[in-house]
């Protein structure tokens, strides 16, 4: 037979078991309650370390503010997008006519504009460029059976990029609409690289072309081909 312990043990028992929960309990009630007095840091770091606040007043300036003005003329690195060709479609105040310097109008930059185009821009414009994607179908559709704002907002039919007015817009302008965008229009400079914007531009044209090409756009070397009606299933005999 186990001889029971006595009492005194397990009295001691009781009240270190007691006293193991205590730092529990207590730092479980310190983490619940919010204090006003600084948190205990063993490490300082940059917790408190020596800075003004928003809007504090600083008395080492003549006008007393902490928050100073940014240099004049200053541009973080990288970013001071100096070429307004490049950037912004922009030739001597004017929208460019053509791609700025480092691009080329080959067969491949034109599908690489189409690629980003049906991604991009066919679910409002249509992939032949005429305001018919199945976004701006589908919004049409529910403006159209509703009686005012579907949920809050509201939807403009998108631009066929064959209206007489788009056509005359220079390559530069279509780039920087696809960047910055245009009245309902978001822009896509977040979105979409800088060269694929301009590829988009160029492709745009072309789509635009092949709705309003005339006899004087077709290369002269194909010109008496087509006069004398030798086109067969698109290709030139």
């Amino acid at each position: 037979m186990i001889p029971k312990p006595p009492r005194v043990l397990i009295f001691l028992g009781v009240l270190a078991g007691l006293a193991a929960i205590v730092p529990p309990a207590v730092i479980a009630r310190v983490r619940a309650t919010p204090d006003e007095n600084r948190a205990v840091h063993m490490f300082f770091d940059m917790d408190f370390q020596p800075k003004f606040k928003t809007q504090a007043v600083n008395p080492l300036f003549a006008d007393g503010r902490a928050q100073r003005y940014a240099v004049a003329g200053t541009v973080a690195r990288g970013e001071t997008d100096l070429d307004t060709h490049l950037h912004q479609g922009v030739v001597n105040g004017a929208w460019a006519e053509s791609l700025p310097a480092g691009l080329e109008m080959t067969d491949a930059f034109l599908a690489r504009g189409q690629q980003r185009f049906n991604i991009y821009c066919s679910v409002c414009h249509g992939y032949a460029g005429f305001g018919d994607g199945t976004v701006n179908k589908r919004a049409m559709e529910l403006m159209a059976n509703a009686e005012g704002p579907v949920y809050g907002t509201s939807w403009v039919q998108a631009k066929s990029l064959h209206d007489p007015v788009v056509r005359e817009h220079q390559l530069g302008m279509l780039y920087n609409v696809v960047t910055n965008g245009i009245r309902n229009m978001a822009g896509y400079g977040a979105q979409i690289d800088l060269e694929d914007r301009w590829a988009i531009a160029a492709y745009v044209k072309a789509l635009q072309l092949s709705q309003n090409a005339s006899l004087q756009d077709v290369p002269t070397e194909l010109r008496d081909n087509l006069k004398k009606g030798n086109l067969q299933n698109g290709e030139v005999k």
